[in-house]
């Protein structure tokens, strides 16, 4: 520390009297761009390894050396708080993702919206907000899209103006470019919870209570197959994550996702990952791909991150030949819409099955749908946990165990309700007690 203050003391003058410079006029802004380009060709020649390149305390270190050594030679001087300023920003710029770090490390900060280089979008306790954020130009933005896809083994350029990719902390992350991009490069950044959040996290965001946790307890433990269905946006990947935790630690996980997000703490999970076709090698590896793989890979459980098409026929055929207690979300708006859209996905699939036998695969495979939906204000709801009884004539037959029943808002806007049970059992609670589970059903009375 003393060390710092010492290299600051070297290059700081007192302000002249008079108004004090706009915030946006920034004096290291003139000599960022040149700094930058210097630090990586010396970089470059000292060979420094990728992993000491990602250590931020040895990389601080260095860049604040540079920096000093540079302002010295073109005898320049700043003020502490712009030489701290300048080195901070190098930093990010070096290490991280440069103007979207401190967006990044923001808790309250759900999404980044980045719609071309001077539009930057946080999503921040449920309300859409710009942000005086900026990238100095396309290009600039362009080098940390490439930053973050790059390690992936994916890449994004004219000729594949799309990606999906992920942070090292497990966010998700989508970018377009143009031509499809008309406003410039655009990035979507999905914030993943730092720490693992469990079900008491989600009885205090109040998502579900007390009885619907230990109901989808039994169910996750009792082995049945359950689907989150959700919009966008609805928290389904966050409740399969929390959902995941209740498998049991002896058991084999085989995990699917197009980037991966889910974080499992047992002690025997297998994660996958599809391939999209754009990689070096290529070939793509689908869902549907690593689905049928996973069949072959002696799985307890398999958990699958969305399904969203094809795929949806194999997870189907695979629940109904023994596979039991597989978990996956889909987008639906409601748990009979969940079932046309299971409809439709298995038909992706290419094969020329009758609507008649999807269903009766759909009504022999899913026992639950946990329905999720994102309210005014930003708050998470399971609005309703629905038994997938069977079949009637060629008619899936659904039930609601729980529901959330909304009566208002309050003065912050936030909805107003309460769960509550519909008083009905579920036929499959006897499959659960003979895995040795003693059930409580007193959750079911109204």
């Amino acid at each position: 520390m003393g060390r710092d203050t010492a290299l600051l003391s070297r290059f700081y003058r007192a302000p002249a009297a008079g108004p004090i410079p706009s915030p946006e006029r920034k004096p290291q802004d003139s000599v960022m761009t040149d700094l930058h380009r210097r630090l990586v060709e010396k970089f470059q020649k000292e060979q420094i390894e990728e992993q000491r390149m990602q250590d931020r305390i040895y990389m601080r270190k260095k860049i604040t050396d540079e920096v000093a050594a540079v302002l010295e030679l073109q005898n320049k001087t700043l003020s502490p708080r712009h030489f701290s300023d300048l080195v901070e920003e190098l930093v990010h710029e070096m290490v991280g993702f440069s103007v979207l770090e401190p967006l990044l490390f923001d808790d309250e900060i759900s999404e980044i919206m980045v719609n071309g280089h001077d539009r930057v979008y946080i999503e921040k306790q449920g309300s859409l907000v710009q942000t005086e954020c900026r990238f100095r130009d396309e290009q600039h933005l362009r080098h940390v899209i490439d930053r973050i896809v790059l390690p992936l083994g994916r890449r994004i350029d004219e000729t594949s103006p799309m990606v999906d990719a992920r942070l090292p902390d497990g966010s998700r992350v989508n970018a377009i470019i143009p031509p499809l991009a008309l406003c410039g490069p655009t990035l979507t950044i999905r914030k993943f919870a730092k720490g693992k959040m469990d079900i008491e996290d989600l009885i205090r965001f109040k998502t579900l209570d007390g009885h619907i946790a230990k109901f989808l307890n039994y169910c996750v433990k009792g082995k049945q197959n359950l689907v989150v269905s959700g919009g966008t946006g609805s928290g389904k990947t966050t409740t399969l994550n929390v959902l995941s935790s209740f498998i049991p630690n002896d058991e084999r996980i085989i995990t699917i996702e197009d980037a991966a997000e889910l974080k499992l703490l047992q002690d025997h999970v297998v994660p996958l990952e599809t391939r999209p076709v754009w990689n070096k090698e290529g070939t793509a590896v689908t869902t549907r791909d690593l689905v049928k793989n996973a069949l072959r890979m002696r799985p307890d459980r398999i958990v699958i991150g969305e399904c969203r098409g094809g795929e949806a026929l194999d997870m189907l055929q695979a629940m109904n030949t023994g596979h039991e207690g597989c978990l996956t979300t889909a987008h639906a708006n409601s748990p009979r819409d969940l079932i046309a859209r299971l409809e439709t996905m298995s038909l992706m699939a290419g094969m020329d099955l009758p609507v008649q036998a999807i269903r009766a695969q759909i009504a022999g495979a899913v026992n639950l749908i946990v329905q999720q939906s994102r309210l005014k204000g930003g708050m998470r709801k399971i609005m309703k946990v629905t038994e997938v009884q069977g079949m009637e004539s060629d008619t899936i037959v659904l039930q609601d165990i729980f529901e959330f029943v909304q009566t208002g808002f309050d003065n912050l806007g936030q909805p107003l309700g309460a769960f509550r049970s519909t008083g009905l059992i579920p036929k499959f609670m006897h499959k659960i007690e003979i895995q040795g589970l003693k059930v409580d059903y007193s959750i079911f009375e109204k």
